[in-house]
């Protein structure tokens, strides 16, 4: 059924994100200035199928969700029409309005800070994804530990992402997804109960030692030893196809035929970099492109860690991202970290 499908679904958190670029991340009751403000795309879908747009992929893009009846609603559902995006299912609701974050990025080092409201994402289940009527050929959701009634664990051990996840393959659908950063004794159970029925997992290096409880770390880097064994106990925990975790220093992929390839990140100048807001989403989209697309695993991965670079240009999540066949040659142009 996947060679007669067409296309990306993507669902879950549909977030504004409000980035500001401050001088410095002040200690409690201290003062930082903002120097810059922008507002943007954010969460997994809206990230994602955005990404997907300015890439130019070549396969339609649509989105599920909620959002609520008021500006920032109506901001998303333009910006998703302005990129050729499906709205037809991200719907409006009056029980919450839209979710946003604020988002506190150091100019100088890049790091962030996020303050989140959940808004209608609160309100979001099963029943607001149309995927008996899609004939997309990937379903992907996230994030992850931040759906409030997906991340239920019911009497069986399962949640309500698992049995989303469960039904779209039994349609057809190769699915994907992405996870939260998040401390705490609930991540293990909310995320293993949905591995079986992934297809495609993405997830950064913090995010992958929480899960499994393998080091990731080398030090004071990240390690590829590290990273390959927690991709390993993942691919073990049930994942079907393909697990991708991306770090700074560039990404691992592991397939459940027991494949590896590893992909250095684009090798930017310092003064290139204006913030990382979003770039893990843009390293899935790249990917998710090459996947659709019928690509190998390298390629594919080589994409992701191009796109996710010229992320990199912009504070907001989106608005850097390149077209295709322009991001890999941002790979060609400054080369790959050793």
């Amino acid at each position: 059924m996947t060679d007669q499908r067409n296309g990306l679904l993507a669902g879950g958190n549909w977030i504004l994100d409000r980035v500001k670029i401050v001088d410095r991340y002040p200690e409690q009751d201290g003062l930082a200035h903002i120097l810059e403000q922008s507002t943007g795309n954010g969460g997994s879908p809206y990230n994602v199928l955005k990404d997907l747009a300015k890439l130019n992929a070549p396969f339609p893009l649509a989105g599920a969700g909620l959002v609520g009846e008021d500006e920032d609603g109506s901001f998303i559902l333009e910006d998703c029409r302005a990129h050729g995006i499906d709205t037809a299912h991200i719907r409006r609701t009056a029980g919450a309005d839209t979710s946003y974050t604020d988002v506190m990025t150091v100019r100088s080092t890049g790091r962030r800070t996020f303050f989140h409201q959940p808004g209608a994402n609160r309100l979001l289940d099963a029943g607001d994804f149309p995927l008996g009527g899609s004939r997309a050929k990937i379903f992907h959701l996230g994030y992850l530990l931040l759906l409030d009634r997906l991340d239920e664990v019911g009497t069986d051990d399962r949640t309500g992402a698992a049995r989303l996840f469960r039904e779209a393959r039994s349609l057809g659908f190769k699915t994907s997804a992405d996870v939260v950063s998040e401390d705490g004794d609930r991540v293990p159970a909310i995320v293993n109960a949905s591995l079986p029925a992934i297809d495609y997992f993405f997830l950064n290096e913090l995010e992958a030692e929480r899960i499994t409880g393998v080091s990731t770390r080398l030090g004071e880097s990240v390690g590829w030893e590290g990273l390959s064994r927690a991709a390993r106990e993942l691919v073990d925990r049930g994942v079907n196809d393909l697990v991708c975790i991306h770090s700074p220093r560039g990404a691992l992929a592991r397939t459940s035929t027991g494949r590896e390839c590893r992909q250095a990140s684009v090798d930017l100048p310092a003064e290139k970099v204006v913030g990382t807001v979003g770039a893990g989403d843009a390293l899935a989209a790249g990917v998710l492109f090459g996947l659709h697309e019928g690509w190998e695993i390298e390629p594919s991965l080589r994409l992701g860690v191009c796109a996710a670079a010229s992320s990199l240009f912009h504070p907001a999540s989106s608005e850097g991202v390149l077209p295709w066949k322009e991001c890999l040659q941002l790979g060609e142009t400054f080369g790959f970290r050793g």
